[in-house]
């Protein structure tokens, strides 16, 4: 027969061609793949817009802060002095200082000792104005005779003085006997007590405190 008819032998394959081509690819190249890292953390290529407006909403954030602060101390002063702005009201005919007693019950005002702004905590139950001893000092007063005085922490030395002139709202008391309390120091604030009360009228009903000169 004649050699044309014999079959054909399949042709082999080498290995290689049988390869995944997965196996082909080839591996990344190290110093491209640190390159694409470094570049995609880069801050000098972030968006400009992007760390804008973050560095906006942080500052809009400091400010909110520091206005809820300021907030939140302006109410804690008039919980504790609701009369910072005592207001005076024409009652039977008489011009009446109206004040309101603050959460502890007691009733602040923001006055004048010889032009200086105190603050003054009312008490009919003390017989002489009391003033913080370096209050005193701050308002020029002079010691005079020496005494004692009883307070919480026991028996303090005081010394008599002279307010030449006091103020709430539209009431002005002149030559107010006083006790400087070196016991007090700290409380930034006087005790108004009888020797200035009683050259005045006052009526307390509903949380408030009625004051006619």
């Amino acid at each position: 027969m004649s050699n044309d008819l014999e079959p054909s032998k399949p042709e082999r394959l080498e290995p290689e061609s049988l390869e995944p081509e997965r196996l082909k690819q080839k591996p990344l190249d190290s110093k491209s793949s640190d390159s694409q890292f470094k570049d995609a953390t880069d801050p000098s290529n972030n968006n400009p817009t992007r760390s804008m407006g973050l560095g906006m909403t942080v500052i809009a954030w400091v400010i909110l802060l520091g206005m809820l602060v300021v907030y939140f101390t302006g109410e804690e002063k008039r919980q504790a002095n609701p009369n910072q702005q005592p207001n005076t009201e024409i009652i039977d005919g008489q011009q009446t200082l109206v004040l309101q007693a603050n959460r502890q019950n007691h009733f602040v005002v923001t006055g004048k000792v010889n032009g200086s702004k105190a603050m003054l905590l009312l008490d009919t139950g003390a017989t002489r104005v009391a003033v913080p001893e370096d209050m005193a000092q701050a308002l020029g007063l002079v010691k005079g005779r020496p005494g004692y005085a009883q307070t919480a922490n026991g028996q303090v030395r005081t010394y008599s003085t002279r307010i030449d002139r006091l103020e709430m709202g539209n009431i002005v008391l002149l030559n107010v006997a006083a006790d400087i309390n070196p016991g007090m120091n700290g409380m930034n604030g006087l005790l108004l007590g009888m020797s200035a009360l009683s050259q005045i009228e006052f009526t307390q009903r509903d949380g408030q405190l009625f004051l006619t000169q």
